[in-house]
């Protein structure tokens, strides 16, 4: 099943989307946020039957646009890993992104001046929670997904290594494309990609995770309650401007394209101001 958050006059409403050019509301639902709060939302989403929307003209929110929390992997993937000159982590690298830095999956990205010098993209897998979790083992996991979906962990390089932590790089308001789906069932392996102005910079497959997103919740959920509609963020794969000699950073008005085969494509351009 695929789902999404459009917005559609003044309000905004959580979707199933039925194939490529319709969706149907999900009744008494603002959102994916709002829904995957509900217990029963599986069941409600297969059995939606409100308004039918044209996905021609559909204007896509961030499709979970209010987690509470998103918790970020870093250097998660083993070809990341080795072009920024590191060894394999024993243990998730974890720091967290606020629910303010998201912004729709074909949105402009405006990013302030003094924030614009070394733009990065990231493609990353998010792993979005269905059920409270709490101390979970890793067998038990898959029990306690909604769904996944695609995001880019957008980057202030400049900002993320001004200090040893790196949240500071990763939260610039609404930088980061979150969609268009959440989507119920997926199996990694598939092709994630990022284009740059047409231009692939990043491609590899999804199962070069060191942590899947079984161990991940697992790993987390045993530090902190994870909540329906939270999300994990898994990290990116290698290709990201910065690692590349001489360095390739965003500039304005070039366009960033994100997908992951099996769950979608976002896309947006920046906009310098």
């Amino acid at each position: 099943m695929k789902l999404a958050t459009l917005r559609l006059h003044t309000s905004t409403a959580a979707v199933r989307v039925d194939d490529d050019s319709t969706a149907t509301v999900i009744d008494g639902y603002a959102d994916l946020s709002e829904l995957l709060s509900d217990p029963d939302w599986k069941t409600l989403a297969q059995n939606a039957s409100g308004a039918t929307v044209d996905l021609a003209r559909a204007d896509y929110a961030p499709v979970v646009p209010h987690p509470g929390k998103i918790v970020c992997v870093g250097l998660n993937y083993r070809s990341h890993i080795r072009e920024m000159g590191r060894d394999l982590p024993e243990y998730p690298t974890l720091f967290t992104k606020f629910a303010d830095a998201l912004t729709g999956p074909y949105d402009e990205v405006v990013v302030p001046a003094h924030a614009a010098s070394e733009l990065d993209w990231e493609a990353e897998l998010a792993v979005i929670i269905g059920k409270q979790a709490y101390q979970v083992p890793e067998p038990e996991a898959a029990d306690y997904i909604a769904g996944y979906s695609v995001i880019n962990d957008y980057t202030m390089r400049d900002y993320q290594y001004r200090t040893l932590q790196w949240d500071q790089g990763k939260n610039f308001y609404r930088t980061s494309g979150f969609g268009p789906f959440l989507v119920t069932d997926y199996t990694l392996g598939t092709r994630i990609e990022t284009r740059l102005e047409g231009q692939v910079m990043q491609s590899a497959t999804t199962d070069d995770l060191v942590f899947t997103p079984a161990q991940l919740v697992d790993y987390i959920s045993h530090i902190v309650p994870l909540h329906p509609g939270d999300v994990i963020i898994t990290g990116t794969t290698g290709g990201v401007g910065h690692a590349r000699k001489p360095a390739r950073y965003i500039q304005d008005g070039e366009t960033v394209e994100v997908s992951i085969d099996g769950i979608g494509t976002l896309e947006n351009k920046t906009v310098i101001k």
